[in-house]
């Protein structure tokens, strides 16, 4: 099961932090990048969810947040 660490606004720092989590051995879903089959669209909230398998959620959370930072996003 996945669980979502992080919510943006911007699929480009979706995307970053999805190949950043990767880059350091999580498992993100790459797929989910907005409403299903509308890949860029974002749900009713207006954000893509970052999602990681549950046993990486701490870890990622971390890692994701502090990606954040270091954007200034």
């Amino acid at each position: 099961m996945f669980k979502t660490i992080l919510e943006v606004r911007d699929i480009s720092v979706a995307r970053v932090l999805i190949i950043a989590l990767k880059a350091h051995g999580f498992h993100p879903l790459e797929s989910d990048m907005g409403v299903s089959g509308f890949p860029g669209i974002t749900n009713i909230k207006g954000t893509i969810a970052i999602k990681v398998p549950e046993h990486e959620v701490e870890n990622a959370t971390i890692l994701g947040k502090d990606l954040l930072e270091q954007m200034d996003i």
